[in-house]
């Protein structure tokens, strides 16, 4: 009776170790399925947003494509003064004209004189206060534009310049 008993302890340790290594090859089956799914789904919506890409690419090459900058400087700087509270304050401005096309950009310039009037009155009819915050100087940068664009349009029929630039700012 004791062979018995010993023998039965034996057999079920044996299924016991078979079915754990069932358990462990279906577990790493499950694993290797589940990294396969993930990465062909990956692929999938992968390759199918290259394909919705293209489209966009073509469309973006038959687009015009925009013209590089070209920056004139003004010389000399800007010098204007305004009174603040009875005291004398001074401003120096350097400007830079940012167009896209230079055959404008040079008939643009017959009319310099014009357009530097305009902006040293523009310049000189500010207040100090306004100008020492980073506000103020873009909301100046932001009328320089539009009285030179205004006057560009005017004399030469185009809207020729796209920015003005402040490339030296000095208040004192």
């Amino acid at each position: 009776m004791a062979t018995k008993q010993a023998k039965a302890p034996a057999e079920g340790g044996a299924a016991g170790g078979k079915s754990k290594l069932k358990l462990i090859i279906l577990g790493v089956v499950a694993l290797l399925l589940a990294i396969g799914l993930s990465v062909g789904a990956t692929w999938f919506f992968l390759s199918r947003g290259d394909k919705a890409a293209e489209p966009a690419k073509e469309e973006a090459s038959a687009a015009p494509t925009r013209q590089p900058a070209i920056y004139q400087d003004m010389a000399p700087a800007f010098v204007v003064n305004f009174n603040q509270n009875g005291r004398q304050r001074y401003m120096q401005v350097s400007v830079a004209l940012m167009a896209r096309d230079q055959a404008q950009l040079d008939a643009l310039k017959v009319h310099m004189p014009v357009l530097r009037n305009k902006l040293v009155m523009l310049f000189s009819g500010q207040s100090f206060e306004n100008l020492i915050t980073p506000v103020g100087k873009e909301m100046l940068r932001q009328q320089a534009t539009a009285t030179v664009q205004e006057l560009a349009k005017q004399e030469t029929g185009a809207m020729t310049v796209e920015q003005v630039l402040f490339t030296n700012f000095v208040l004192q």
